[in-house]
């Protein structure tokens, strides 16, 4: 047999389409032609391929003309996933395996020169796709990839370390014995983080944090430098609830994207993403070529905390507008596009002022030295369309010192986490979806205020100027205070609190 047809997959965004390497012997001046829109890296597997069979003991057809041909042609391939195919489409067009036993399986693996498998990107994407194509075929990836793979239900999933491995269980005959399946790995419960009751005082932000965490809201906190900002945002994710599977299936895929890959440790841990205020644009939302996934989609389903937010470039920051919005983002290039999800939770902590010390009590060298044109350059970095989109908006003050030396421990995040949960548990019961992520046509039908709270809002909005949004993400944050407190109506109180949130704390 000259002619050998292993299946495979590529990689796209979240994607993974399938790709038929064909491998083709022929009598001829010796060379290894590889075709079909290979990337450098794809390219580059002549030289791995080689040495591993030489070095693993199988014979490598030196006196024939290899042509190798990733088909679909127009389709972009990169990285070295296409190792293992190539290797076992040469041994099966040169006969030293059965090619019958190759249409039962689906092949990505990068070689080393020794042989050995090493672990490839986007194992849970190809899982995904072998998911949804129903071919019946099982999936043969190397073994820590394999682990990866295996969480996805309804696919088999065959792990190696070696190539010799699989080329034993590819043996012409009934003798070889089959690569066993990769069993879904057993995943340990996660050390708990940081502890809500070691925050001293700011019941109020505290107030604060747990509406964030019950209806998934983005979040601002405005205060001078070590008033607890950072500190406060490092225990939300303590609150938050823990990852179903369809939503910890999609945030793992994402980070099997990542260079990192996904850690198994972090299993239906909610993501959290503190980038340094250096980040670009493309780091944030993600870019490159071919495209990649950004913080914001290694933080979907968790939590993306931006420190010194004025301090981010302004490209960077108006970049996050649509993603808060839409909970996706799409990135476009000249030859490709991909589409990641993005729904996180934006928690932002800021200075007000260049020297941080603006409405500060007077004290010794800590009374602010800016000018009032300085203050405004300073907050006008945060543009009004993005500040819309922050739900929560409150002043974090100075903590005086006896109440910070003798204040008592505060509520644990194990207490409040419980009854975050349970108003969680009451929007999933209503609509399916925490009330941040209402859609504008859901918000008259489960944000529905009584006679006298609607008109407070009305008067509110009408007298602030705000937008058609202001008074939505408003409505939404009173839907969540009435779910904490087990209201089915939004009254008074959870309008007033709202409209408390939604003034910014800024001057504008």
């Amino acid at each position: 047999m000259t002619l050998a047809v292993i299946a495979s997959r590529a990689l796209d965004g979240l994607d993974a389409p399938a790709v038929r390497v064909e491998v083709h012997l022929a009598n001829g001046l010796p060379s290894f032609t590889l075709v079909g829109l290979a990337d450098t890296e794809v390219k580059e597997a002549r030289e791995r391929v080689r040495a591993a069979l030489a070095h693993s003991g199988l014979g490598f057809p030196h006196n024939k003309r290899i042509t190798v041909n990733l088909a679909p042609a127009d389709l972009p391939k990169e990285s070295g996933r296409f190792d293992l195919p190539i290797a076992l489409g040469i041994l099966a067009a040169n006969e030293q395996i059965d090619a019958g036993r190759l249409e039962r399986h689906e092949f990505a693996g990068e070689l080393s020169l020794a042989g050995e498998l090493r672990p490839i990107r986007g194992a849970l994407a190809l899982a995904f796709a072998v998911r949804r194509a129903g071919s019946g075929r099982s999936l043969v990836l190397p073994a820590e990839s394999a682990a990866q793979a295996a969480l996805v239900d309804d696919v088999v999933v065959c792990g190696a370390r070696h190539l010799l491995d699989v080329v034993a269980a590819l043996q012409p005959g009934d003798g070889a014995e089959p690569l066993p399946r990769t069993a879904p790995p057993v995943l340990l419960a996660s050390a708990d983080g940081p502890d809500l009751r070691d925050v001293r005082g700011q019941a109020a932000v505290k107030r604060v944090l747990e509406i964030a965490a019950a209806g998934g809201h983005s979040l601002l906190m405005v205060g001078a430098p070590g008033t607890g900002k950072s500190m406060l945002a490092q225990r939300l994710p303590g609150l938050l609830p823990p990852m179903g599977e369809d939503e910890a299936l999609a945030s793992a895929a994402i980070a099997s994207l990542a260079s990192k890959g996904f850690d198994l440790a972090q299993w239906r841990v909610r993501p959290v993403r503190a980038p340094h205020h250096s980040a670009s644009a493309a780091a944030l939302v993600g870019g490159g070529s071919p495209p990649r996934p950004g913080e914001i989609s290694l933080a979907h389903g968790g939590v993306l905390f931006l420190d010194e937010l004025p301090e981010f470039p302004r490209s960077a920051l108006e970049a996050l507008r649509e993603p808060l919005e839409t909970g996706r983002v799409t990135l476009s290039r000249a030859a490709r596009q991909a589409t990641y999800p993005a729904r996180f939770q934006l928690v932002a902590a800021m200075n007000p002022c260049p020297c941080g010390y603006l409405g500060s009590p007077p004290a010794a060298g800590r009374s602010c030295r800016c000018t009032p044109d300085m203050v405004l350059r300073y907050q006008g970095r945060l543009s009004g369309p993005l500040l819309d989109r922050i739900d929560l908006q409150v002043d974090v003050p100075n903590v005086p010192p006896a109440e910070l030396m003798q204040a008592p421990p505060g509520e644990s995040s194990r207490d409040v986490a419980a009854r975050v949960a349970a108003a969680r548990a009451r929007q999933q019961a209503r609509q399916g979806r925490v009330n941040a992520e209402l859609e504008a046509a859901d918000v008259p039908l489960h944000c529905v205020p009584d006679a006298a709270a609607g008109t407070l809002l009305q008067r509110a909005a009408e007298r602030l100027g705000w937008s058609g949004r202001g008074l939505h993400r408003t409505l939404r944050v009173a839907r969540t205070l009435a779910d904490m407190e087990g209201a089915a109506a939004i009254g008074v109180p959870h309008v007033a609190e709202a409209l408390q949130y939604r003034t910014t704390p800024l001057v504008r």
